[in-house]
């Protein structure tokens, strides 16, 4: 540990409180609008005011706490994260980011100095989607974006609304139905969000830190169907069969063909058939199978990746549907966009690694964060990946603190260059 800096001695420390307050074997558990959540917001609030930063609560509940720059009418710096978890999570998702923020703090308290502006670290709700069915409502609700009608989704564990629980927790549904933002995104000149990285590229590539290109969009097809027909395994001949095993079969093997070819031309994208089932009373070892259903999941930080993968998706469930004698039903979809990072804030984190002599890798993000909401809103806005094994939303997330104290060195020189450099190559 001694070759920390302060502000990852401190990260080390914080979030080693938040596990201890939040095991729930095998992982833990910080559920949104619940008791973990309220506890991570309320020990980080703690902790960012004993560095003398000013904290403040939305009407949603995000949490700003604000490190006084020199002058107050420039746009804030705004390092940003959740600390809400799945449930019987890992410790790091979401709260390695936030406690970077605050490490960050630390490093400039400590040091000595003061930025021209304004430091907000921010601590928002509700980000995993296990707990509401919404894209980050809480970052929604931060800039005033967030649909009235999201207000009434039911949690998971509880079946209560979102608004029945922000309530609970003491804040202001009615204010966010209104749409009144927590903070003018006017009044932002860049965000940023450290968070683990969930996939193996940066393990792959031996870097402790990488700078993210984008987030991906995509759209998914929750309850899917292939129609076709039950008959006996036996005495059904092949020519009169509607099986839906081999409908579906095809329309696995055609997709990932068109997966192939997306590749060969250096595409990135991911799809996934996350659930596959037929009825238990239905089905048998004996029976040609009727019905099928499943569920799709196609990503991309490329929107005309997307359009040309659901393009051909509607191409081949005719085609599959013609030779094989089944129908699909696609049933509901839903979307999200991608959502592309600054170049002018890569440029300079590129900069940062470079005076650092730091590798910091470009790497595309596969899933959704909150910086996607800040983006999408037209803020300037970059990501920072820490190394970490075995992925995320589970008890084996293996982030080091080592790994954390490279991205703190390499934000609190963003963050000190920041009104040094023009933007320029």
């Amino acid at each position: 540990m001694s070759s920390l800096t302060a502000g990852g001695k401190l990260a080390g420390r914080i979030l080693d409180a938040l596990a201890e307050a939040t095991t729930d074997a095998p992982g833990i558990t910080r559920v949104a609008y619940g008791t973990g959540e309220r506890f991570a917001h309320d020990f980080v609030r703690k902790e960012a005011e004993k560095l003398g930063a000013v904290a403040r609560v939305d009407a949603a509940g995000n949490l700003y706490l604000t490190l006084k720059g020199r002058d107050p009418d420039l746009p804030a710096i705004v390092i940003g994260s959740h600390l809400d978890s799945v449930a019987h999570g890992g410790n790091f998702d979401g709260a390695a980011g936030v406690v970077a923020g605050l490490a960050v703090m630390a490093e400039l308290v400590g040091q000595g100095i003061r930025l021209p502006r304004d430091l907000i670290v921010l601590a928002t709700r509700a980000e995993e989607a296990i707990w509401f069915p919404l894209s980050y409502p809480g970052s929604q609700a931060a800039l005033g974006l967030l649909e009235p009608r999201a207000l009434e989704a039911r949690r998971s564990d509880s079946g209560r609304t979102l608004a029945e629980h922000m309530r609970e927790e003491g804040f202001d549904p009615d204010v966010v139905r209104r749409g009144m933002p927590g903070i003018d995104a006017g009044r932002i000149a860049a965000f940023i969000e450290v968070h683990i990285e969930q996939g193996p590229r940066l393990i792959a590539a031996g870097a402790p830190v990488g700078i993210v290109t984008g987030i991906a969009g995509g759209f998914r097809y929750v309850d899917a169907k292939c129609l076709g027909a039950y008959a006996h395994s036996g005495a059904e001949p092949r020519f009169a069969r509607h099986d839906s095993v081999l409908g579906f079969a095809d329309l696995v093997a055609a997709l990932e063909t068109e997966w192939d070819a997306l590749e060969r031309e250096g595409r990135e994208a991911t799809i996934t058939f996350g659930r596959v089932q037929s009825d238990p009373t239905q089905h048998g070892g004996s029976r040609v199978l009727g019905e099928l259903g499943f569920t799709l999941d196609v990503r991309s930080a490329e929107a005309a990746v997307l359009e040309r993968i659901e393009a051909r998706l509607q191409t081949i469930l005719t085609e599959v549907g013609g030779k094989r004698r089944v129908s699909f039903e696609t049933g509901p979809r839903f979307t999200w966009e991608p959502a592309t990072m600054s170049p002018a804030l890569i440029a300079r984190l590129d900069r940062a690694a470079t005076a650092l002599q730091m590798r910091a890798p470009h790497v595309p993000s596969g899933a959704g964060h909150d910086a996607a909401t800040f983006a999408g809103a037209g803020i300037p806005t970059a990501m920072l990946f820490v190394r970490n094994e075995n992925g995320s939303h589970n008890p084996h997330e293996a982030m080091e603190i080592a790994d954390l104290d490279q991205a703190i060195r390499l934000l609190l020189r963003f963050v000190t260059d920041f009104d040094n450099l023009l933007d320029q190559p």
